[in-house]
């Protein structure tokens, strides 16, 4: 009794979706054609892209035309998307792919209304990113692509860690956000520094996690190089600290700074790799100096 209530309950949500959400519906009482892969967020959007066929995608997420995003052209011409249930049930994909914590409730919706939904994990490392672009790769019947993305990330960390052996000696390397924050051990920040053959400074002096907005920190912290994220290309804040802050100006004009696009590492994704071969050559460039 459960399952055909629940059935009812899908088929008037999908209903209800397309009356309010669809022009298209309101104009001939159909619905779109469905199919394809849609992305709801921006760390689902690098996953998707990085392992679709041509013509898979549906659509993909409202941040996919921001800065923030690492997007090709033609993907930010794609139908839009978000975790919202009305909207994915208009768009009736194939599958749904969602952030780390962004199915919820909305998967639980489109998957009463006959949709499938996959939920990335989350991930802090490379064996994490290892392990979505596998499941994902199933979820979207792709395997083959998702074998051949593991075996890419696999050759192109084996470079880096050659590229480390080489070095008389490694930098010790300094993240900033734009809000003032950075990264010590257990984050992806760190797992690209250390993988590129830096040192951490704010795990060198026994931080984990993400650490919050405070200048002070910064004072007592010495680094040959500053990794900057967010500042250019990230969102428009008055929480942007380290943008507007004076206290942060000694940290910001001092070592060898290397601004990384926020689009390579919004999470941990497929082009975290591109984040640490980008931290690899400024750690060359720093070897190199006199």
């Amino acid at each position: 009794m459960w399952s055909a209530i629940t059935r009812r309950a899908g088929a008037c949500i999908s209903a209800c979706a397309c009356a309010i959400a669809s022009p298209a519906f309101a104009e001939t009482g159909t619905m779109p054609s469905g199919g394809g892969i849609v992305s709801t967020a921006l760390c689902a959007d690098a996953y998707v892209l990085a392992l679709a066929a041509p013509g898979q995608i549906r659509a993909l997420s409202w941040q996919v035309d921001q800065p923030v995003s690492a997007a090709p052209a033609w993907a930010r011409d794609l139908p839009r998307a978000w975790p919202d249930a009305e909207r994915l049930l208009v768009l009736s994909p194939e599958l749904a792919v969602f952030d780390p914590g962004g199915g919820g409730r909305t998967a639980r919706l489109i998957e009463r209304g006959g949709l499938d939904g996959f939920e990335l994990a989350w991930s802090d490392d490379f064996d994490g990113v290892r392990a979505n672009l596998l499941a994902l790769g199933t979820a979207m019947d792709r395997e083959e692509a998702a074998s051949a993305a593991i075996a890419d990330l696999d050759a192109r960390l084996a470079a880096l860690s050659a590229r480390t052996a080489a070095r008389p000696r490694a930098p010790r390397i300094l993240y900033l956000n734009v809000s003032g924050g950075s990264a010590g051990a257990g984050t992806y920040v760190d797992a690209a520094i250390r993988s590129a053959g830096g040192v951490n400074v704010m795990a060198e002096v026994g931080l984990s996690g993400w650490t919050r907005s405070d200048p002070e920190v910064l004072l007592h912290v010495e680094a040959d190089i500053l990794l900057t994220s967010f500042f250019t290309d990230g969102y428009d804040s008055t929480s942007n600290h380290a943008r507007y802050h004076a206290a942060y100006r000694h940290v910001l004009d001092g070592p060898l700074r290397v601004d990384l696009p926020a689009g390579d590492w919004p999470c941990a994704g497929p082009r975290l790799i591109d984040a640490a071969e980008a931290i690899a050559a400024a750690i060359d460039d720093w070897v190199d100096r006199p």
